[in-house]
């Protein structure tokens, strides 16, 4: 019986690159700069991976008609020296390039708009790595209307359809083991990045994994048909 043919999905910040000074720093400075309250550090980690729009009015509390300028300020700041600034997490572009020379299919799958995913990935040299790359709408404002990760998620099936015969979602947020679920797919959760636990548990994520060697682990683990058994749960 051959092996299973998989399509691994990756999230990016969080999952891929670690961010963290360049998103939640370059946030709180946007929001100094224009005289808006910054939230506290936990809170500011909350804000990435989601969709930026909604963090910024749910979690930091920015007036809808101030969002823009936000953003706008933000986001100049960040293509000057914060793509540069984030980096790989530990042996995740070795872990990414194993499951290639595996013979796997691996794409990522953000909400990061998809003109800045691309380019974060190129800055990093890690576009090589990947067949695809599905982001979010590049106008923002219309990104927050749409049901974000289940829609990118399933963007990315559409693409790969009929290439692979197993699908799954790695990520470190709620979001992404909710948009897995929405598509059918299981979620792996990381735990260098920004989620808890006690928001992998909740959510149901598959299995949660500490490194990128336990990570390759797991993943292919459903590369072996006597382990993909009904709905796909190891």
């Amino acid at each position: 019986m051959k092996n299973t043919r998989l399509l691994i999905l990756f999230d990016l910040d969080g999952t891929l690159v670690n961010p963290e000074g360049a998103i939640t720093g370059g946030i709180a400075a946007a929001l100094r700069s224009l005289g808006l309250p910054v939230p506290g550090a936990d809170d500011m980690r909350r804000m990435v991976g989601p969709a930026l729009v909604r963090s910024l009015v749910d979690i930091a509390g920015v007036p809808e008609d101030r969002v823009a300028e936000v953003i706008a300020l933000y986001r100049a700041g960040y293509r000057m020296h914060g793509m540069a600034e984030s980096s790989p997490y530990p042996g995740i572009v070795e872990a990414v390039r194993m499951l290639r020379d595996r013979g796997h299919r691996v794409g990522v799958a953000t909400q990061k708009p998809e003109r800045l995913a691309r380019e974060l990935l190129e800055i990093q040299g890690m576009t090589p790595l990947f067949e695809s790359i599905h982001g979010a709408p590049n106008d923002e404002q219309a990104a927050a209307l749409l049901d974000g990760k289940r829609t990118i998620i399933a963007a990315a099936l559409a693409e790969h359809q009929g290439n692979f015969d197993h699908a799954l979602m790695i990520g470190d947020r709620l979001h992404d083991i909710e948009g897995a679920a929405a598509n059918g797919l299981e979620c792996i959760a990381v735990q260098w990045g920004f989620g808890s636990m006690d928001e992998f548990t909740q959510a149901g994520a598959a299995a949660v994994v500490s490194s990128s060697a336990e990570l390759v682990e797991r993943v292919l683990a459903y590369a072996e048909p006597s382990q993909v058994v009904a709905h796909g749960r190891l």
